[in-house]
């Protein structure tokens, strides 16, 4: 085994001096930051205001589209001042928050609920100076030094149409066609209602008849004939972008519930004390200690952590495998394995390219860990709340054992099955073949891992469990949720199994292959080569 280590210190050392290896263990944590930063940056910096036209013909109903639009901005007002304070508290403020105590719940679905309750309830934040008083209020809880708030600007905001397009007396008499038809090119970004030339994004024209023009529920409702361009029309090319449309949509919801309300005469302060009435519902874990099981935002976190370490698994078996591969059929073309095979046997070569590639492979986890932990302490706090959770799982949780044993088992499925590929292969191009079947197979544990983090003890985790080359991804992402003792065992036992013939497999494939130029063997010579006895090799 000695020409197997020596082997394996050379292979370490030639893939640790490339500078692609380096690249790849700094660009990690450039990658984690920026995947956590630029969200926010484009969330706060690029998004530009969007501009959106509207044409009211009710006289009514104009009104209810602007406080709404104007509610969305004081949601994101209440949300940015919440995180700015908490970026920004004494120490005697954030030292008190606790995950574990946190309901299992973002700050964006709780300011969600309390609009969906009441939504009048930021409306004093749109009042004149409302912003700075409340600032001012919360000095007395913040740092000395703090910087100051920085108001988040309008997602949108209305523009008026130009009189040379359309005239203030045409307004109230145009139908919709033709509001669209002159506002068309504007809507396609042909051309610019502003002097910033700031694209326009929506156009919302309600037409007269608008509030005529309700859905019923019901068999009332099935039997009803209405016509969509006599209802509120909202035009817009950006598909993706529903914010607007869908706050515009339950606002006039809202209003035409708040007049049904009033036409049977019914009290409109009771009826909002009624839809602000919430069933207390919290969620419990039977798993958890007693007085404990309450379900918090750690946990929820703690639930999902596994799918990074799934995809990050996945990553570095995929990497390393290839430079066994390409490390393979490199030195092959290049006649160095016959000057290894002068000292050293195929099974000596064989054990000492997957030793010294498995080094790598630990050597780029670890590098990908300690990086994750660093960035996560830097970021740890509550402005990036689960951030500080999620350092918290790596380090107690027992998931970085599990994670270099399964990262190990499966470099060790899959680098078996590679090997035998670049000894049958003289050229990275005669290697395509065989590599797309091997990806199509390495991608299942990818499209899969979603819905086995959603139903971790279901069948499909458990069909998964145990097929052997899926073992380490799924199992992996099972740790949080206690799977059964004869799944982890069972799925052990039969994962070893596999990797011993699978390594044994491709002991035989690689010694009659390594060799080979040309033309890769025979299915018979390679049949027969497996049934030779292990002493005649």
């Amino acid at each position: 085994m000695n020409n197997s280590f020596i082997i394996a210190g050379r292979e370490y050392a030639d893939n640790a001096r490339t500078k692609g290896f380096w690249i790849n263990l700094l660009m990690f944590p450039i990658i984690l930051i920026a995947s956590i930063k630029i969200p926010q940056l484009l969330e706060e910096k690029a998004m530009p205001t969007r501009n959106y036209i509207l044409v009211d013909q009710t006289h009514e109903l104009g009104d209810v589209v602007k406080l709404a639009v104007d509610r969305q901005y004081a949601a994101k007002v209440a949300e940015s001042m919440s995180s700015y304070f908490m970026a920004n508290a004494k120490g005697s403020v954030t030292k008190e928050m606790d995950l574990e105590s946190m309901p299992a719940s973002s700050l964006d679905s709780m300011m969600s609920d309390l609009l969906e309750s009441d939504p009048s309830a930021l409306d004093a934040l749109n009042e004149p100076g409302a912003i700075e008083s409340a600032i001012a209020m919360m000095q007395l809880g913040l740092q000395e030094g703090s910087p100051e708030f920085e108001k988040p600007r309008r997602p949108f905001t209305e523009v008026e149409i130009p009189s040379s397009i359309i005239g203030d007396d045409e307004l109230s008499i145009l139908n919709s066609d033709e509001i669209v038809s002159r506002l068309r090119p504007y809507l396609l970004g042909d051309g610019y209602l502003t002097a910033d030339e700031n694209e326009l994004f929506a156009l919302i024209i309600i037409p007269p008849d608008a509030t005529q023009q309700v859905k019923r529920g019901g068999v009332e409702g099935l039997a009803q004939q209405l016509n969509e361009k006599d209802g509120v029309q909202f035009w817009a090319k950006n598909l993706a972008d529903i914010s607007l449309s869908r706050a515009i949509a339950g606002a006039l919801n809202e209003h035409l519930r708040t007049n049904e309300y009033k036409r049977l005469g019914v009290d409109e302060d009771i009826v909002s004390q009624v839809k602000s009435s919430q069933m207390l519902f919290t969620s419990f874990d039977p798993s958890k200690d007693a007085g404990e099981e309450k379900v918090s935002m750690a946990d929820t976190i703690r639930q999902f952590a596994p799918l990074g370490f799934v995809y990050l698994m996945w990553i570095a078996i995929f990497t390393v495998v290839n430079m066994l591969l390409n490390n393979t059929i490199e030195e092959k073309s290049n006649r160095i394995i016959e000057v290894l095979l002068s000292s050293a046997t195929p099974w000596e070569i064989m054990c000492g390219k997957l030793l010294g590639i498995a080094g790598i492979g630990m050597t780029m986890m670890l590098g990908w860990i300690l990086s994750m932990v660093a960035v996560l302490m830097y970021m740890a706090g509550p402005q990036v709340e689960w951030a500080m959770t999620l350092l918290e799982v790596i380090k107690s949780s027992g998931l970085l054992p599990l994670f270099g044993l399964y990262f190990l088992c499966g470099y060790l499925t899959y680098a078996g099955v590679f090997l035998a590929i670049g000894s049958l292969c003289s050229t990275i191009k005669e290697s395509q073949n065989f590599m797309g079947t091997a990806t199509v197979i390495l991608m299942v544990p990818l499209m899969t891992m979603v819905f086995v983090a959603r139903d971790p003890n279901g069948m499909l985790a458990q069909v998964l469990t145990w097929i052997p080359l899926y073992t380490p991804f799924v199992m992996m992402n099972r740790a949080a949720a206690d799977p059964p003792a004869f799944d982890m065992y069972g799925s052990a036992i039969l994962m070893l199994v596999t990797i011993i013939t699978m390594l044994w497999v491709s002991s035989r494939i690689f010694r009659i292959g390594i060799l080979r130029t040309g033309q890769p063997p025979k299915i018979v010579e390679l049949f027969k080569s497996l049934t030779t006895s292990l002493k005649n090799q």
